[in-house]
């Protein structure tokens, strides 16, 4: 009797046992893929405490974080500065990439409600951090395109060297409107129309997708493994500073500023933007960072955003005058302006410990990291992460193809705007002639990879040289592209004497900006930096030439004009230089056309079309246009 009582203890205790198993499964609501996402969310969010909730508000730089920190404080996202990454080598490879990623995820879906990470970056002309990338022009220069479906694709070709790396987030695109060229992320802006900036959001769906036609407005959308999640930037105005001053105030009214500055967001929330993210600088000397009006007021209560608000870096630091100077403030201002993640590189442990007591005492509700965590973790939901975390080892293959690099080159071609061609429309220089018997090519940036990509290429400024870098530089190009029996001479700054005396058929000058980002490429003066000046007086001074001008922006040119025979913008064409050689002989005409207003002097600035003291050197748009040889000899 004693047994029989005994196996029914033990039965009834499996029964128990089984019964527990079951209720625990259907209690993990949030690990059932079937389920719709805001049912997964509600669940995950009713688990988590106070601290896993503001370990989600966090990215924290690679740097300053190991797989345990991600398990031990629930962080929600690790990134890349630039020029940050994995191990000592600048040769880093896409699998060495993987493998840091992986490590990172494999401490966060450890933790205690197993929450992925995702990993962010600045791919912002192709993945341009990553040895052997596809290296694309630099906004500028698409913008002269006047092409959203070309800049669609390079929005899928860089969404796949991204996945290549197993990074799943980047922190494009910037729409800023460009309203004065001496702001130093000029080159990052399509231009300084609303219009044309607002057409060029169509990045968006190359990166994250086609938005399905049933999804509502404002909600994040990510199409799959082989796409990332994109940031729009920065929120809102930043291309508008009194004298392009980087992170300084952008003075405009509400009309001025909605008009001007904010089509760029509409289009962007239309698309599915994941992320947007809050800029620097402060509207009417209200720094971005504390507006609620704006983040919390306009774009998630009017826009009904459901994305995730991200900060810049230090963004919250940069509230106040030292920066960090009253960090408790400046985390409260943060979140209570709407900001939902935040990217605190290295001092994560203070933002944990003044937010969990800003919450703790009341001065900032629940709910308001509630809204925050439910939008990181609805976006992580959408993406996929819960259920494929870690890495596609086998899109490696992407970095870098040829396919990618055909489409690069394709972007310099339409991106050239012709500003001068000649004396007359009857006696044209361009295209060049490919059979001459010698032919000089001169300038600082004719065979330098580095000053022709720019800034945020392999390190946060940019490089000079050709070590690092995949790509054909110009002078390469132009060797590519002439007669075999065409002598070309090389001389980065020649004297007047040797130009005469040589006996060349023609030149070709390539002078520019050198290398900057942000703050560090504010620039008054706007003057190509010597010896450029120099090498174009005393080349085009002596033969016919044409100079090609990389830059990021309008530069002074007028002084030069009269003696160049032809003049070329080619913006910062990036890795495949082999598309200016393209177009300047024909095999393909100039159809680019200026994003952004040529200034005479810099004392009209800012001027742009439309102002009543428009006076410029060449108006926003203007671009001359040839014939590929091909059609002028079938015409």
């Amino acid at each position: 009797m004693a047994k029989i009582r005994i196996a029914i203890i033990l039965l009834g205790l499996c029964l128990v046992c089984n019964l527990a198993g079951l209720a625990e499964a259907e209690y993990m609501k949030y690990k059932d893929p079937k389920l719709s996402i805001d049912a997964r969310v509600e669940d995950l969010i009713s688990r988590m405490t106070l601290e896993e909730k503001i370990g989600q508000m966090l990215q924290v730089e690679r740097k300053y974080v190991s797989a345990d920190d991600i398990k031990k404080y629930s962080i929600g996202s690790v990134m890349s500065e630039a020029g940050s990454i994995p191990g000592p080598s600048r040769l880093a490879s896409a699998q060495t990439w993987i493998d840091m990623v992986n490590e990172f995820q494999k401490g966060a879906v450890s933790s205690r409600l197993g929450i992925p990470m995702f990993y962010g970056i600045d791919a912002v002309h192709g993945h341009s951090t990553v040895y052997k990338a596809t290296v694309f022009p630099h906004n500028i220069g698409l913008g002269a395109t006047r092409d959203p479906e070309l800049i669609k694709r390079i929005g899928a070709a860089t969404a796949l060297e991204v996945r290549a790396t197993g990074i799943q987030y980047t922190y494009a695109p910037c729409i800023a409107v460009c309203r004065d060229p001496r702001w130093g992320r000029c080159y990052e802006s399509y231009g300084e129309d609303p219009a044309l900036v607002q057409s060029m959001t169509e990045i968006i769906p190359g990166l994250q997708g086609d938005i399905p036609a049933d999804l509502p407005n404002g909600v994040p959308f990510m199409a799959g493994n082989e796409k990332v999640i994109g940031s729009a930037k920065h929120y809102v105005g930043d291309g508008g500073t009194i004298n392009g001053i980087d992170e300084y105030n952008t003075v405009i009214d509400r009309e001025g500023l909605f008009r001007i500055h904010m089509p760029g967001y509409f289009a962007a929330i239309s698309k599915g933007v994941a992320t947007i993210m809050v800029s620097y600088s402060s509207w009417n000397g209200v720094k971005m960072h504390a507006n609620r009006e704006l983040i919390t007021g306009f774009l998630k209560n009017t826009l009904h955003f459901k994305g995730v608000v991200i900060s810049d870096f230090e963004g919250i630091d940069r509230i106040t005058t030292p920066p960090h100077a009253n960090f408790t403030y400046s985390v409260e201002a943060g979140v209570s302006a709407g900001i939902d993640m935040f990217m605190v590189p290295q001092f994560y442990k203070e933002f944990i410990d003044d937010l969990t007591k800003l919450v703790t005492k009341k001065f900032i509700p629940m709910s308001r990291i509630d809204d925050a965590a439910k939008r990181i973790l609805w976006v992580k939901f959408m993406m996929g992460l819960f259920e494929n975390p870690f890495a596609d080892y086998s899109l490696v293959r992407y970095l870098g193809i040829q396919e990618h690099r055909e489409l690069a080159r394709e972007a310099v071609r339409k991106s050239l705007v012709l500003l001068k061609n000649g004396e007359s429309v009857e006696k044209p220089l361009l295209p060049l002639r490919r059979k001459a018997s010698k032919i000089l090519v001169a300038g600082s940036h004719a065979d330098n990879l580095g000053y022709q990509c720019g800034g945020w290429t392999i390190e946060w400024q940019g490089i000079s040289g050709n070590d690092i870098l995949k790509g054909t530089t110009i002078l390469n190009a132009i060797r590519n592209t002439v007669d075999p029996e065409t002598i070309v001479t090389y001389k980065e700054n020649p004297d007047a004497e040797y130009v005469e005396s040589n006996g060349f058929s023609y030149a070709i000058v390539v002078v520019g900006e050198h290398p900057y980002a942000e703050m560090h490429g504010d620039n008054k003066n706007l003057t190509i930096p010597d010896p450029g000046p120099e090498t174009i007086t005393n080349v085009c001074g002596a033969i016919k030439c044409v100079v090609v001008v990389i830059s990021g922006r309008p530069v002074v040119i007028e002084p030069y004009l009269h003696i160049i025979d032809a003049l070329v913008a080619a913006w910062l064409p990036g890795s495949e230089g082999q598309g200016v050689a393209d177009v300047l002989y024909g095999d393909y005409g100039f159809t680019g056309k200026l994003p952004r207003t040529w200034f005479k002097t810099v004392d009209q600035l800012p001027m742009n079309v439309g102002d009543p003291h428009y006076d410029p050197l060449f108006p926003f748009g203007f671009g001359l246009s040839t014939e590929p040889i091909k059609a002028i000899y079938s015409a």
